[in-house]
């Protein structure tokens, strides 16, 4: 029995219900020797998907009330049989009813062990797999969205589809290599470059999708940077939508970098409020400067603030001398107050520019959605699949690396055989991607990944 596994499947908190899971050949027989039915039926002669009512019970006494739910394989989430345990869901509950089920032939399941199990039992691919951490960690709607659609196959049936292309296009040379003598259709060389460049557009279209996705999933590095008094702490206050900056007219209040996560639309901003850029001669503040212009090359999203009541000065212009390049947000603050700020001059050093009133809260639908525009994830539609995760981007990328060689390869006139072998190894490529060719050490990286109970 020792390969069937247990461990509680609810959060490691108090709360209103925890599920001990059971999977392997013999967990109907475990959970009898732990679950005593109100019926006296056994679980072990249950069909699949039947509840039964009853009690825990582990050397006469009665642990709690309980329900067991039954699942028989292959119709079940790992494709075992597999039962639920649910029980009140105090923590102490809870780990009885799980050292019952181990102290009676179970053993205490390795980190993502379950959904593993679903893997290698064909219940799903092993971009599947990482969707379901995905949903669990999902922090917005769309990053939801996007995990659902992963989960449900979508991004699977692209990879499919890609992997079906480049595999024909593999058999095709192979054929006319390895048989010259049969009646085939020659290799229309110049036909196969335009389909290999179309396929190429297409697997670059799903790499920027999944950088893009990246955004809504992990959320990006975002800090705020300006001059003192322009606001920066204002907007921080604003879109955290509580007093987490200390806001005065005082100028170099704010002399550390303060942190925070939010949602804004749908991206997810792990928000730094930094000192005020400028010269000075202080040398507490020039500390707080120095880390500000730090933080700001470090990165992947710079919100720029700029005072519309004041005409740019020398510290403005040298903090636009500074952002080029990056990717920037210019947030002209206060535009409830008479304009003196140049506009343009901004334009020609940052092409995102929005009008807002930190301190009335307006103007921040329009920083969400230029924010979106500038990371790609305004035109995203998370329910057609997108890559997730550096692993799955990096074979995204190492298949489109032999890709681009083997149509090189062929534009310059090298022998089939030589695009052949770039051919295999883009589709060896989307094998790991999928897990149909993942080594131990690949599948070991993403199961870790996962908690115990799932």
């Amino acid at each position: 029995m020792g390969n069937t596994i247990a461990a509680i499947s609810t959060p490691q908190a108090a709360g209103g219900i925890g599920i001990v899971r059971i999977s392997g050949e013999d967990a109907a027989v475990i959970a009898d020797r732990v679950f005593c039915a109100a019926d006296r039926k056994k679980l072990a002669q249950s069909d699949g998907y039947q509840a039964h009512y009853g009690h825990i019970v582990q050397d006469g006494e009665v642990l709690d009330e309980a329900i067991a739910l039954v699942f028989r394989a292959p119709k079940s989430y790992t494709g075992e049989d597999v039962v639920e345990l649910s029980c009140h869901g105090g923590l102490y509950i809870v780990r009885r009813v799980l050292r019952a089920v181990l102290e009676n032939g179970a053993r205490l399941a390795e980190a993502g062990e379950f959904t593993r199990r679903a893997f290698e039992n064909g219940k799903m691919s092993l971009t599947q797999a990482e969707a379901v951490m995905d949903i669990i960690g999902a922090q917005g709607k769309q990053a939801a969205r996007a995990a659902m659609s992963a989960r449900e196959g979508k991004l699977a049936h692209k990879i499919d589809s890609l992997k079906a292309k480049i595999t024909g296009y593999a058999a095709h040379l192979a054929a006319w290599a390895d048989y010259p003598e049969e009646d085939l259709i020659p290799v229309d060389t110049e036909q196969l470059s335009a389909d290999l460049a179309n396929t190429i557009r297409q697997l670059q279209k799903m790499i920027a999708e999944g950088d893009a996705g990246r955004v809504i999933r992990d959320g990006v590095d975002t800090v705020i940077v300006g001059k003192p008094n322009v606001g920066k702490s204002t907007l921080m206050n604003c879109l955290v939508g509580c007093e987490r900056s200390i806001v005065t007219h005082i100028a170099g209040t704010t002399r550390d970098i303060v942190e925070e996560k939010v949602v804004l639309g749908d991206v997810i901003l792990r928000l730094a409020d930094t000192a005020g850029i400028h010269a000075t001669q202080d040398p507490v503040e020039s500390i707080g400067v120095e880390r500000a212009v730090s933080r700001m090359d470090a990165a992947g999203l710079v919100l720029a603030v700029f005072d519309n009541s004041f005409p740019l000065d020398a510290d403005d212009r040298k903090l636009l001398e500074n952002l080029q390049g990056k990717p920037c947000v210019a947030v002209i603050n206060k535009n409830d107050m008479e304009k003196q700020l140049d506009i343009e001059e901004i334009r020609r050093s940052i092409g995102k520019i929005v009008d807002i009133s930190a301190r009335d809260e307006s103007g921040i639908d329009k920083l969400a959605d230029a924010i979106a525009d500038l990371l790609g994830v305004a035109e995203l539609n998370p329910a057609d699949g997108i890559l997730s995760g550096e692993r799955q981007l990096q074979c995204a990328r190492q298949c489109l690396e032999m890709l681009l060689e083997a149509k090189n390869a062929l534009d310059i006139g090298f022998t089939l055989d030589a695009v052949n072998v770039s051919l295999d190894g883009a589709v060896a490529a989307l094998l790991e991607l999928t897990g149909e060719r993942a080594t131990d050490v690949v599948t070991d990286a993403v199961f870790h990944q996962f908690c115990v109970g799932k």
